[in-house]
């Protein structure tokens, strides 16, 4: 997004043979950019302005680090000579906080403000490095105005970096054989995972152990197959806690999962008898969400770990019978004639309609949009399916799938809320740039999920909780800017609007009235909150 800090970078960026996309908010850009490349496996840059500019994207960023993406964000900086002195937009240590921001830490594998031009062989160098290594790398490199337009009097090598991955050492895979063949054990999938679908097959396959995925991970092992349990954590299923409730296995093979909050609640009844064995790329994952439990810390990247594995393992293991094994629970759809739409019946048009009869990659919102999807939506593909469970902001998917669709050169369908439409959006963008963008709105009037969750937590009892949204018309919104939509009232209506908005030419938004009484599926993430104290406060008054 541009600005006058910017403004000799955009005009350059504008000239050149890079693709350019002018988007409407910063945070959008941010989300979109991080969405393009887990659609494409290549980096994606954002640039933005002074001041406002970087605020608004750190929000993008955040996620992007947090999901594991590489994106390289380029921003303005105020000239040394101007700073303190009350710059319009000004960036500088006198106006907001220097660490974290134009450091490296939390939010930025690497950041640096580049002062001079005799820095770019090193920022150059830095760049590559981080690029060409396994998992998420973000960078800030700011610059500010004048160096813009400053020749370049240096010589930039073409810095070269042989993509290297952590592996397990023989000693550790011998001792993962020893323990997985000596007793029953589960594999738990997490997005970590994403690129080693066929080795995690054929290990269960192989053992007949039982396969659980975190939400982020649906998909990376069939949900259709026979030994595929159920998704964990966050709008997870029942399937998972009767599989460990009564069939508990000795251990559990984690593979590429924090086993946070959305993935594991820290549930007491997700622990082995004897334990987890952990694989992780970042050393300083496993054991940190149970640090209780007995774990055996793998440090590998998971495909090469398994290839190993598999490799060592004995010809056949069956700890299990798989006709024994439970399996998720299944909604069955009866059209309902009148009355607004239930979300399940709109899961079911999604299901058939956009899963089974296309190709399109589906983002879910953060919200109740996540929940019913993540529940009742099934793949059997990895990487068609995203979410964002850990930062979990609001406005991800409804700008991230602009970036979906021009990551992958094709249809992408956002499962949105009401509430998150109206957040933050990039429909004007799509329009701008003919991106073949869907909007599948649940517009129920409410931030449900507050609602929802708010109630269950008995927060809402005495005074009533304002979540609630003046009714909006998302297709008219959308034909007001250049796009097309639909509105659709009853169940009846769902199949052609879907089969409308997937041949559409032009970015699309289907507005669904929704039902807003039925039950999401968050009664895990409400009980974790409970949990942790959040519950009606005792007054003492009747």
């Amino acid at each position: 997004v541009s600005g006058g800090g910017i403004g000799p970078l955009w005009a350059t960026l504008n000239r050149s043979s890079i693709e350019l996309l002018h988007f409407r908010h910063e945070s959008g850009a941010a989300f979109a950019a991080t969405e393009a490349y887990f659609a494409s496996d290549r980096p994606v840059v954002v640039f933005t302005t002074t001041g406002p500019g970087i605020t608004n994207a750190l929000t993008g960023l955040f996620a992007a680090r947090g999901e594991g993406a590489k994106v390289i964000f380029l921003s303005a900086a105020t000239s040394t000579g101007n700073r303190g002195r009350g710059a319009c937009q000004e960036t500088s240590a006198h106006t907001m906080p220097f660490s974290g921001i134009f450091t490296s830490g939390p939010l930025f594998n690497y950041a640096t403000i580049l002062e001079s031009g005799d820095q770019l062989p090193e920022i150059s160098r830095r760049l590559a490095q981080g690029l060409a290594q396994p998992g998420s790398f973000v960078a800030h490199i700011s610059v500010p105005t004048p160096i813009q337009t400053t020749p370049l009097k240096v010589q930039l090598p073409q810095p070269a970096f042989s993509q290297s991955v952590p592996t397990a050492s023989e000693e550790a895979i011998a001792e993962c054989v020893k323990l997985l063949s000596a007793e029953s054990f589960a594999i738990w999938v997490g997005f970590g995972a994403r690129h080693a679908a066929e080795e995690i097959r054929q290990l269960a396959e192989k053992t007949g152990a039982a396969v659980m995925t975190s939400p982020r991970a649906k998909g990376i092992f069939p949900e259709h197959h026979p030994q595929f349990i159920g998704v964990t954590g966050f709008s997870g299923h029942l399937s998972v806690l009767k599989y460990m409730q009564e069939q508990r296995p000795q251990r559990i093979l984690v593979l590429g999962t924090r086993l946070g909050e959305p993935t594991s609640f820290w549930s007491p009844a997700m622990i082995p008898v004897n334990g987890f064995v952990h694989v992780d790329i970042d050393p300083q994952v496993p054991g940190v969400a149970y640090p209780s439990v007995e774990t055996l810390a793998v440090h590998s990247e998971i495909k090469e770990f398994l290839k190993a594995l598999l490799k060592h393992l004995p010809e056949r293991l069956n700890w299990f019978p798989t006709s024994s094994l439970p399996r998720p629970e299944v909604y069955t759809n009866t059209q309902r004639p009148n009355g607004l739409v239930r979300p399940e019946a709109l899961m079911d048009a999604i299901q058939r309609l956009i899963i089974e009869g296309s190709d399109a990659s589906i983002l879910a919102e953060a919200g109740n949009s996540f929940a019913w999807a993540t529940n009742l939506l099934r793949f059997n593909q990895p990487n068609r399916y995203r979410i964002s469970t850990g930062f979990g902001s609001m406005g991800h998917a409804a700008t991230g799938v602009v970036g979906t669709a021009l990551g992958r050169k094709g249809k992408a369908v956002a499962i949105v809320g009401d509430g998150a439409m109206l957040m933050n959006n990039e429909v004007s963008t799509a329009v701008k740039f003919e991106v073949p963008a869907v909007w599948i709105v649940l517009n129920d009037g409410r931030y449900n999920m507050c609602a929802q969750g708010m109630a269950l937590q008995g927060l809402s009892s005495n005074v009533p909780i304002d979540t609630e949204i003046p009714s909006t018309n998302f297709a008219a919104i959308a034909r007001a800017m250049g796009a097309d939509g639909i509105c659709v009232n009853t169940e009846s209506d769902l199949e052609a609007a879907i089969k409308k908005a997937l041949t559409s030419t032009v970015p699309f938004i289907v507005d669904v009235k929704i039902d807003p009484t039925r039950p999401a599926p968050i009664g895990g993430r409400i009980q974790s909150l409970i949990n942790q104290g959040a519950i009606e406060a005792k007054t003492g008054r009747s």
